[in-house]
């Protein structure tokens, strides 16, 4: 008989193919849609803070008095914070009201809708990569000043308080995998109201309405 005939032959003197060795072989197209995921989802990102910038930059056009990316402070990005409040689709509860601390309330309720905490970290991130992507400076981002920081970290307090939600950092799950109470506990702690922790946006530029200042 011939060893050397038949289909699961193999010549010394060449490399094995990837049915002769052992274990599991990535595939081209395997390799391909990896890499198209991963640029869809950069590409979702950069377009997302494209948007986000050019709202940005369409609001201090619309400021009365107009006002310049060089003159752009910290405060006046408060100020754009709170200005986004209107288009806002959270739920935070006053502190008259009956609902005040209730995850989940059962009925309705006059408090107003504003952004959540999570949307507008995640819109600070974003604008903030985008001043310095279009020439400015880190040491004079406004994005990055400490009254901001201040401002999100009061917005994220207030509305744990208000929501009664806990703003808790993500635990790496342990080697028995999670239990119940921990999966109802995250998903207590979902702080975003789809529209900034991930790719969405807040507002698009189209939205923009002109605003009167007294900074």
């Amino acid at each position: 008989m011939d060893l050397a005939s038949g289909s699961g032959s193999h010549d010394p003197g060449e490399p094995p193919g990837p049915s002769q060795l052992g274990g599991a072989v990535e595939s081209p197209t395997g390799r391909s849609r990896l890499q198209a995921t991963a640029t869809q989802s950069l590409s979702r990102y950069e377009s997302q803070k494209r948007r986000d910038w050019n709202t940005f930059l369409q609001y201090l056009k619309n400021h009365k008095p107009p006002l310049t990316l060089a003159r752009c402070s910290g405060a006046h990005v408060i100020e754009f914070l709170k200005y986004l409040d209107q288009f806002g689709k959270t739920k935070v509860h006053v502190t008259g009201c009956p609902y005040f601390g209730y995850p989940n309330p059962p009925a309705p309720c006059a408090c107003p809708l504003k952004q959540a905490w999570g949307s507008l970290d995640a819109l600070i991130g974003r604008l903030r990569a985008a001043y310095e992507e279009n020439g400015g400076q880190p040491e004079s981002n406004p994005f990055g000043a400490r009254a901001v920081r201040i401002y999100l970290r009061e917005v994220k307090d207030s509305q744990a308080k208000a929501r009664g939600i806990p703003y808790e950092k993500k635990k790496r799950k342990r080697a028995g995998g999670s239990t119940p109470s921990t999966t109802a506990k995250a998903a207590n702690t979902s702080v975003d109201d789809g529209a900034g922790g991930g790719d969405g946006g807040i507002i698009s530029s189209s939205d923009s309405a002109p605003v009167t200042s007294t900074l």
